[in-house]
Protein backbone atom coordinates (compact mmCIF):
# COMPACT_ATOMS: atom_id res chain seq x y z
CA UNK A 1 0.00 0.00 0.00
CA UNK A 2 1.91 3.21 -1.53
CA UNK A 3 -0.48 6.04 -0.63
CA UNK A 4 0.44 8.37 2.20
CA UNK A 5 -2.39 7.03 4.43
CA UNK A 6 -0.83 3.42 3.88
CA UNK A 7 2.62 5.10 4.69
CA UNK A 8 1.11 6.66 7.94
CA UNK A 9 -0.44 3.16 9.10
CA UNK A 10 2.34 1.22 8.64
CA UNK A 11 5.13 3.64 10.53
CA UNK A 12 2.58 3.71 13.36
CA UNK A 13 2.45 0.11 13.45
CA UNK A 14 5.84 -0.91 12.69
CA UNK A 15 7.24 1.59 15.57
CA UNK A 16 5.25 -0.03 18.09
CA UNK A 17 5.23 -3.78 17.21
CA UNK A 18 8.91 -3.36 16.96
CA UNK A 19 9.35 -2.63 20.33
CA UNK A 20 10.35 -5.55 22.81
CA UNK A 21 7.85 -4.24 25.35
CA UNK A 22 4.88 -5.28 22.85
CA UNK A 23 6.62 -8.88 22.70
CA UNK A 24 6.92 -9.47 26.38
CA UNK A 25 3.61 -8.08 26.97
CA UNK A 26 1.96 -9.74 24.87
CA UNK A 27 3.42 -13.51 25.71
CA UNK A 28 3.90 -12.95 29.55
CA UNK A 29 0.44 -10.92 30.05
CA UNK A 30 -1.84 -14.45 29.31
CA UNK A 31 0.96 -16.23 31.18
CA UNK A 32 0.68 -13.61 33.91
CA UNK A 33 -2.89 -13.80 34.04
CA UNK A 34 -3.07 -17.41 34.69
CA UNK A 35 -0.47 -17.28 36.82
CA UNK A 36 -2.17 -14.85 39.22
CA UNK A 37 -4.97 -16.79 39.36
CA UNK A 38 -3.50 -20.22 39.78
CA UNK A 39 -1.03 -18.94 42.49
CA UNK A 40 -2.96 -18.42 45.49
CA UNK A 41 -4.50 -22.32 45.04
CA UNK A 42 -0.78 -23.18 44.89
CA UNK A 43 0.33 -21.42 47.82
CA UNK A 44 -2.28 -23.03 49.66
CA UNK A 45 -1.64 -26.50 48.29
CA UNK A 46 1.88 -26.49 48.93
CA UNK A 47 1.43 -24.83 52.51
CA UNK A 48 -1.30 -26.17 54.31
CA UNK A 49 -1.86 -25.84 58.12
CA UNK A 50 1.43 -26.09 60.12
CA UNK A 51 1.64 -28.93 61.92
CA UNK A 52 0.54 -27.82 65.82
CA UNK A 53 -0.49 -29.14 69.02
CA UNK A 54 -2.97 -27.83 70.72
CA UNK A 55 -3.23 -28.54 74.95
CA UNK A 56 -7.12 -28.75 75.31
CA UNK A 57 -8.95 -28.16 79.23
CA UNK A 58 -12.43 -29.23 78.26
CA UNK A 59 -14.20 -27.61 82.01
CA UNK A 60 -17.26 -29.68 80.57
CA UNK A 61 -16.02 -32.88 80.06
CA UNK A 62 -18.20 -33.59 76.71
CA UNK A 63 -16.41 -31.64 74.12
CA UNK A 64 -12.68 -33.11 74.31
CA UNK A 65 -13.33 -36.55 73.45
CA UNK A 66 -15.03 -35.72 70.13
CA UNK A 67 -12.01 -33.42 68.74
CA UNK A 68 -9.99 -35.19 65.93
CA UNK A 69 -7.37 -34.01 64.86
CA UNK A 70 -5.38 -34.28 61.59
CA UNK A 71 -1.77 -34.56 59.93
CA UNK A 72 -1.24 -30.95 60.94
CA UNK A 73 -3.06 -30.57 64.34
CA UNK A 74 -3.49 -32.67 67.42
CA UNK A 75 -4.89 -32.02 70.07
CA UNK A 76 -3.81 -32.90 73.36
CA UNK A 77 -5.96 -33.79 76.43
CA UNK A 78 -4.46 -31.88 79.55
CA UNK A 79 -6.18 -34.47 81.78
CA UNK A 80 -7.04 -32.01 84.70
CA UNK A 81 -10.40 -29.79 84.70
CA UNK A 82 -8.87 -27.30 86.95
CA UNK A 83 -5.21 -26.82 85.77
CA UNK A 84 -4.35 -23.17 85.30
CA UNK A 85 -3.22 -21.84 81.90
CA UNK A 86 0.70 -21.26 83.46
CA UNK A 87 0.73 -24.91 84.32
CA UNK A 88 -0.45 -26.20 80.98
CA UNK A 89 1.93 -23.98 79.37
CA UNK A 90 4.93 -25.40 81.89
CA UNK A 91 3.48 -29.03 81.60
CA UNK A 92 4.60 -29.06 77.83
CA UNK A 93 5.87 -27.15 74.83
CA UNK A 94 2.15 -26.48 73.05
CA UNK A 95 1.37 -23.94 70.45
CA UNK A 96 -1.75 -23.35 72.19
CA UNK A 97 -4.23 -23.71 74.62
CA UNK A 98 -7.81 -24.27 73.90
CA UNK A 99 -10.09 -23.78 77.39
CA UNK A 100 -13.62 -25.03 77.10
CA UNK A 101 -16.33 -23.61 79.34
CA UNK A 102 -18.05 -26.05 82.41
CA UNK A 103 -21.45 -24.78 80.08
CA UNK A 104 -20.40 -24.75 76.91
CA UNK A 105 -23.53 -26.76 75.32
CA UNK A 106 -25.52 -24.14 76.45
CA UNK A 107 -23.41 -21.53 76.16
CA UNK A 108 -20.71 -21.59 73.18
CA UNK A 109 -19.11 -18.50 73.70
CA UNK A 110 -17.81 -19.63 76.54
CA UNK A 111 -14.83 -20.83 74.61
CA UNK A 112 -11.28 -19.43 74.72
CA UNK A 113 -7.60 -20.06 72.33
CA UNK A 114 -4.56 -18.70 73.83
CA UNK A 115 -1.76 -19.13 71.14
CA UNK A 116 2.35 -18.45 71.60
CA UNK A 117 1.79 -16.14 67.92
CA UNK A 118 -0.94 -15.42 65.67
CA UNK A 119 -2.82 -18.45 64.78
CA UNK A 120 -4.05 -18.78 60.80
CA UNK A 121 -7.50 -18.63 59.42
CA UNK A 122 -7.27 -22.32 58.80
CA UNK A 123 -6.42 -23.33 62.10
CA UNK A 124 -8.73 -21.38 64.21
CA UNK A 125 -11.84 -22.77 61.22
CA UNK A 126 -10.53 -26.46 61.78
CA UNK A 127 -10.86 -25.62 65.42
CA UNK A 128 -14.14 -24.14 65.99
CA UNK A 129 -16.13 -26.47 63.56
CA UNK A 130 -14.21 -29.21 65.84
CA UNK A 131 -16.25 -27.70 68.98
CA UNK A 132 -19.33 -26.82 66.67
CA UNK A 133 -19.89 -30.84 65.17
CA UNK A 134 -19.45 -31.66 69.46
CA UNK A 135 -21.80 -29.18 70.97
CA UNK A 136 -24.54 -30.30 67.93
CA UNK A 137 -24.02 -33.86 69.03
CA UNK A 138 -24.11 -33.70 72.44
CA UNK A 139 -27.55 -31.17 72.30
CA UNK A 140 -28.99 -34.22 70.00
CA UNK A 141 -28.64 -36.46 72.70
CA UNK A 142 -30.51 -34.47 74.81
CA UNK A 143 -33.86 -35.45 72.18
CA UNK A 144 -33.23 -39.23 73.41
CA UNK A 145 -34.20 -40.11 70.24
CA UNK A 146 -32.29 -43.44 68.73
CA UNK A 147 -30.31 -42.94 65.59
CA UNK A 148 -31.11 -39.17 66.03
CA UNK A 149 -27.59 -38.55 64.20
CA UNK A 150 -28.20 -40.69 61.22
CA UNK A 151 -31.96 -39.80 60.33
CA UNK A 152 -30.67 -36.04 60.23
CA UNK A 153 -28.09 -37.22 57.66
CA UNK A 154 -30.31 -39.11 55.91
CA UNK A 155 -33.03 -35.79 55.67
CA UNK A 156 -29.70 -33.31 54.70
CA UNK A 157 -29.87 -33.12 50.54
CA UNK A 158 -27.69 -31.45 48.18
CA UNK A 159 -29.35 -30.24 45.01
CA UNK A 160 -26.51 -30.31 42.12
CA UNK A 161 -28.42 -28.65 39.54
CA UNK A 162 -27.03 -28.90 35.88
CA UNK A 163 -27.76 -25.93 34.30
CA UNK A 164 -28.44 -26.11 29.73
CA UNK A 165 -29.31 -23.19 27.41
CA UNK A 166 -32.36 -24.17 25.27
CA UNK A 167 -30.78 -22.64 22.10
CA UNK A 168 -27.80 -25.36 22.31
CA UNK A 169 -29.96 -27.97 22.26
CA UNK A 170 -29.42 -30.40 19.12
CA UNK A 171 -30.89 -34.25 19.03
CA UNK A 172 -32.09 -34.11 22.69
CA UNK A 173 -28.06 -32.87 23.93
CA UNK A 174 -27.12 -29.34 25.03
CA UNK A 175 -23.93 -27.36 26.21
CA UNK A 176 -23.85 -27.00 30.07
CA UNK A 177 -23.19 -23.85 30.98
CA UNK A 178 -22.54 -22.18 34.50
CA UNK A 179 -23.47 -18.72 35.67
CA UNK A 180 -19.99 -18.55 37.72
CA UNK A 181 -18.57 -19.50 35.18
CA UNK A 182 -20.08 -16.77 32.98
CA UNK A 183 -19.59 -14.29 35.29
CA UNK A 184 -16.10 -14.62 35.64
CA UNK A 185 -15.66 -15.40 31.79
CA UNK A 186 -17.66 -11.81 31.41
CA UNK A 187 -15.53 -9.47 34.09
CA UNK A 188 -12.52 -11.16 32.59
CA UNK A 189 -13.35 -10.30 28.95
CA UNK A 190 -14.62 -6.77 30.08
CA UNK A 191 -11.34 -5.99 31.71
CA UNK A 192 -9.71 -6.43 28.89
CA UNK A 193 -12.16 -4.78 26.90
CA UNK A 194 -11.78 -2.14 29.21
CA UNK A 195 -7.79 -2.13 29.33
CA UNK A 196 -7.23 -2.26 25.71
CA UNK A 197 -9.73 0.76 25.15
CA UNK A 198 -8.12 2.88 27.74
CA UNK A 199 -4.31 2.11 26.84
CA UNK A 200 -4.26 2.35 22.98
CA UNK A 201 -6.73 5.53 22.92
CA UNK A 202 -4.12 6.98 25.41
CA UNK A 203 -1.58 6.55 23.04
CA UNK A 204 -3.05 8.38 20.10
CA UNK A 205 -3.27 11.00 22.25
CA UNK A 206 -0.15 10.76 23.87
CA UNK A 207 1.83 10.13 20.31
CA UNK A 208 -0.11 13.26 18.44
CA UNK A 209 1.05 16.04 21.45
CA UNK A 210 4.64 14.78 21.24
CA UNK A 211 4.49 15.48 17.96
CA UNK A 212 2.98 18.19 18.01
CA UNK A 213 5.41 19.60 20.30
CA UNK A 214 8.30 18.80 18.23
CA UNK A 215 6.90 20.63 15.35
CA UNK A 216 6.86 17.43 13.43
CA UNK A 217 3.55 18.18 12.33
CA UNK A 218 3.63 21.15 10.88
CA UNK A 219 5.94 19.64 8.29
CA UNK A 220 3.83 16.34 8.04
CA UNK A 221 0.47 18.01 7.16
CA UNK A 222 2.53 20.49 4.53
CA UNK A 223 1.98 17.10 2.30
CA UNK A 224 -0.78 15.24 4.08
CA UNK A 225 -4.11 16.33 4.84
CA UNK A 226 -4.46 16.35 8.96
CA UNK A 227 -7.63 13.97 8.48
CA UNK A 228 -5.72 11.45 6.50
CA UNK A 229 -2.32 11.96 9.25
CA UNK A 230 -5.58 11.58 11.93
CA UNK A 231 -6.74 8.11 10.59
CA UNK A 232 -3.37 7.00 9.91
CA UNK A 233 -2.63 7.30 13.49
CA UNK A 234 -5.71 5.79 14.59
CA UNK A 235 -5.61 2.76 11.90
CA UNK A 236 -2.07 2.09 12.37
CA UNK A 237 -2.22 2.07 16.39
CA UNK A 238 -5.28 0.36 16.00
CA UNK A 239 -3.03 -2.46 14.26
CA UNK A 240 -1.31 -2.83 17.38
CA UNK A 241 -3.96 -3.73 19.56
CA UNK A 242 -5.45 -5.68 16.85
CA UNK A 243 -2.19 -7.61 16.35
CA UNK A 244 -2.00 -8.30 20.04
CA UNK A 245 -5.26 -9.68 20.94
CA UNK A 246 -5.00 -11.83 17.71
CA UNK A 247 -2.01 -13.73 19.11
CA UNK A 248 -4.04 -13.88 22.73
CA UNK A 249 -6.87 -15.50 20.66
CA UNK A 250 -4.48 -18.29 18.99
CA UNK A 251 -2.84 -19.00 22.81
CA UNK A 252 -6.98 -19.42 24.08
CA UNK A 253 -7.87 -21.45 21.14
CA UNK A 254 -4.60 -23.48 21.71
CA UNK A 255 -5.49 -23.22 25.71
CA UNK A 256 -9.12 -25.00 24.96
CA UNK A 257 -8.20 -27.40 22.67
CA UNK A 258 -5.14 -29.22 23.41
CA UNK A 259 -4.08 -27.59 27.26
CA UNK A 260 -7.95 -28.16 29.00
CA UNK A 261 -8.23 -31.89 27.97
CA UNK A 262 -4.55 -32.41 29.58
CA UNK A 263 -5.21 -31.00 32.87
CA UNK A 264 -8.81 -32.24 33.17
CA UNK A 265 -8.50 -35.96 32.24
CA UNK A 266 -7.44 -37.11 35.79
CA UNK A 267 -10.86 -35.18 37.24
CA UNK A 268 -12.98 -37.14 38.88
CA UNK A 269 -15.81 -35.17 39.92
CA UNK A 270 -19.81 -34.90 40.53
CA UNK A 271 -19.90 -31.52 41.11
CA UNK A 272 -21.93 -29.41 38.63
CA UNK A 273 -19.98 -26.11 38.78
CA UNK A 274 -16.64 -27.95 37.95
CA UNK A 275 -18.29 -29.47 34.70
CA UNK A 276 -19.71 -26.68 33.69
CA UNK A 277 -16.29 -24.99 33.83
CA UNK A 278 -14.27 -27.50 32.20
CA UNK A 279 -17.32 -27.88 29.61
CA UNK A 280 -17.63 -24.41 28.69
CA UNK A 281 -13.51 -23.85 28.90
CA UNK A 282 -13.07 -26.64 26.73
CA UNK A 283 -15.65 -25.88 23.95
CA UNK A 284 -13.69 -24.66 21.34
CA UNK A 285 -16.29 -23.64 19.47
CA UNK A 286 -17.71 -21.09 22.48
CA UNK A 287 -14.26 -19.41 22.96
CA UNK A 288 -13.88 -18.52 18.99
CA UNK A 289 -17.26 -17.14 19.29
CA UNK A 290 -16.42 -14.91 22.49
CA UNK A 291 -13.01 -14.08 20.56
CA UNK A 292 -14.87 -13.11 17.77
CA UNK A 293 -16.92 -10.61 20.00
CA UNK A 294 -14.56 -9.42 21.70
CA UNK A 295 -12.44 -8.64 18.57
CA UNK A 296 -15.45 -7.01 17.00
CA UNK A 297 -15.64 -4.89 20.03
CA UNK A 298 -12.56 -3.67 20.65
CA UNK A 299 -12.36 -2.33 17.23
CA UNK A 300 -15.23 -0.37 17.89
CA UNK A 301 -14.75 1.03 20.95
CA UNK A 302 -11.17 1.56 19.88
CA UNK A 303 -12.37 3.69 17.17
CA UNK A 304 -15.47 5.30 18.77
CA UNK A 305 -12.33 6.62 21.98
CA UNK A 306 -9.63 6.91 19.81
CA UNK A 307 -10.97 9.45 17.87
CA UNK A 308 -11.88 11.59 21.31
CA UNK A 309 -8.62 10.90 22.07
CA UNK A 310 -7.09 12.43 18.85
CA UNK A 311 -9.10 15.15 18.94
CA UNK A 312 -8.06 16.03 22.36
CA UNK A 313 -4.76 15.90 21.25
CA UNK A 314 -4.47 17.78 18.77
CA UNK A 315 -6.24 20.57 20.98
CA UNK A 316 -3.80 20.73 23.71
CA UNK A 317 0.33 21.13 23.94
CA UNK A 318 0.84 19.15 27.12
CA UNK A 319 -0.20 15.81 28.96
CA UNK A 320 -1.18 17.83 31.67
CA UNK A 321 -4.01 20.16 30.11
CA UNK A 322 -4.96 17.32 27.92
CA UNK A 323 -5.85 15.44 31.48
CA UNK A 324 -8.20 17.90 31.72
CA UNK A 325 -10.16 17.15 28.60
CA UNK A 326 -9.74 13.44 28.91
CA UNK A 327 -12.49 13.16 31.18
CA UNK A 328 -14.80 13.15 28.24
CA UNK A 329 -13.57 9.77 27.02
CA UNK A 330 -12.44 8.49 30.48
CA UNK A 331 -15.47 8.61 32.48
CA UNK A 332 -17.67 7.16 29.96
CA UNK A 333 -15.26 3.82 29.64
CA UNK A 334 -15.30 3.61 33.32
CA UNK A 335 -19.36 3.92 33.51
CA UNK A 336 -19.07 1.14 30.93
CA UNK A 337 -16.75 -1.12 33.44
CA UNK A 338 -19.34 -0.03 36.98
CA UNK A 339 -21.91 -1.13 34.73
CA UNK A 340 -20.81 -4.06 33.74
CA UNK A 341 -19.89 -5.10 37.43
CA UNK A 342 -23.80 -4.64 37.94
CA UNK A 343 -25.37 -6.13 35.19
CA UNK A 344 -23.63 -9.70 35.35
CA UNK A 345 -25.87 -9.95 38.69
CA UNK A 346 -29.09 -10.03 35.95
CA UNK A 347 -27.60 -9.75 32.75
CA UNK A 348 -31.11 -10.13 31.01
CA UNK A 349 -32.40 -7.08 32.97
CA UNK A 350 -33.65 -3.57 31.30
CA UNK A 351 -30.43 -1.93 32.76
CA UNK A 352 -28.43 -4.08 31.18
CA UNK A 353 -29.85 -3.95 28.14
CA UNK A 354 -29.58 -0.39 27.91
CA UNK A 355 -26.26 0.23 28.84
CA UNK A 356 -25.16 -2.68 26.57
CA UNK A 357 -27.31 -0.56 23.39
CA UNK A 358 -25.60 2.74 23.94
CA UNK A 359 -22.65 3.24 22.10
CA UNK A 360 -20.38 4.70 24.94
CA UNK A 361 -20.83 2.10 27.10
CA UNK A 362 -21.83 -1.11 25.16
CA UNK A 363 -18.15 -2.17 24.61
CA UNK A 364 -17.18 -3.16 27.84
CA UNK A 365 -21.24 -4.35 28.63
CA UNK A 366 -21.97 -6.56 26.11
CA UNK A 367 -19.16 -8.36 26.59
CA UNK A 368 -19.77 -8.63 29.90
CA UNK A 369 -23.29 -9.91 29.38
CA UNK A 370 -22.32 -12.44 26.12
CA UNK A 371 -20.91 -15.26 28.06
CA UNK A 372 -24.53 -15.79 29.76
CA UNK A 373 -25.83 -16.53 26.47
CA UNK A 374 -27.77 -13.42 24.97
CA UNK A 375 -29.85 -13.16 21.89
CA UNK A 376 -27.84 -12.24 18.81
CA UNK A 377 -30.14 -9.71 17.50
CA UNK A 378 -29.32 -7.54 20.94
CA UNK A 379 -25.78 -8.00 19.37
CA UNK A 380 -25.79 -7.12 15.74
CA UNK A 381 -28.03 -3.79 17.54
CA UNK A 382 -25.54 -2.82 19.92
CA UNK A 383 -22.89 -3.06 16.86
CA UNK A 384 -24.72 -1.44 14.44
CA UNK A 385 -25.25 1.63 16.75
CA UNK A 386 -21.83 1.28 17.81
CA UNK A 387 -20.73 1.58 14.35
CA UNK A 388 -22.56 4.52 13.09
CA UNK A 389 -21.22 6.40 16.57
CA UNK A 390 -17.90 5.32 15.20
CA UNK A 391 -18.76 7.39 11.62
CA UNK A 392 -20.08 10.48 13.37
CA UNK A 393 -17.45 11.12 15.56
CA UNK A 394 -14.62 10.39 13.47
CA UNK A 395 -15.97 13.01 11.18
CA UNK A 396 -16.38 15.38 14.26
CA UNK A 397 -12.90 14.68 15.56
CA UNK A 398 -11.27 15.06 12.04
CA UNK A 399 -12.72 18.51 11.63
CA UNK A 400 -11.04 19.32 15.27
CA UNK A 401 -8.17 18.02 14.58
CA UNK A 402 -7.65 19.77 11.27
CA UNK A 403 -7.54 23.13 13.83
CA UNK A 404 -6.26 22.05 16.83
CA UNK A 405 -2.91 20.73 15.29
CA UNK A 406 -2.28 24.39 14.54
CA UNK A 407 -3.46 26.01 17.60
CA UNK A 408 -0.61 26.51 20.07
CA UNK A 409 -0.04 28.33 23.87
CA UNK A 410 -3.91 28.56 24.71
CA UNK A 411 -6.20 26.11 26.42
CA UNK A 412 -8.87 25.12 24.47
CA UNK A 413 -12.47 24.63 26.43
CA UNK A 414 -14.88 22.56 25.61
CA UNK A 415 -17.07 25.44 23.95
CA UNK A 416 -14.03 26.00 22.05
CA UNK A 417 -13.83 22.30 20.81
CA UNK A 418 -17.86 22.53 19.62
CA UNK A 419 -16.73 26.04 17.67
CA UNK A 420 -13.65 23.93 15.92
CA UNK A 421 -16.22 21.33 15.31
CA UNK A 422 -18.66 23.76 13.20
CA UNK A 423 -15.76 24.96 10.90
CA UNK A 424 -16.22 24.22 7.66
Amino acid sequence: MKSKLGIIIKREYMERVSRKSFIITTILMPLLMVGIMALPSAVMLMTGVEDKSIAVIDQSGVVQPSLKGDKELRFVDIGKQDITIEQAREAKDFDAILIIGEDVVDNPDNVRLYTQSAPSIQTETFIRHQIEDAISHQRMQRYEIDNLTEILNDIDVTVNMSTFRLDTVDNGEATQTSSIVSYMIGIVVMMIMYMFILLYGQMVQNSIIEEKNNRVLEIIVSSVKPTTLMLGKIVGVGLVALTQILIWGVLIASFSKWVMPLLTSGIETTDTDVLSAVGQLSDVGFMMSLFLYLTLFLIGGYLLYASIFAAIGSSVDNVQDASQLSSLAVVPIMLGMIFSLTVTNDPNSSMAFWMSIIPFTSPMVMMARIPFGIPVWEIVLSLVLLLLLVLFMVWVAAKIYRVGIFMYGKKPTIKDLIRWAKYK
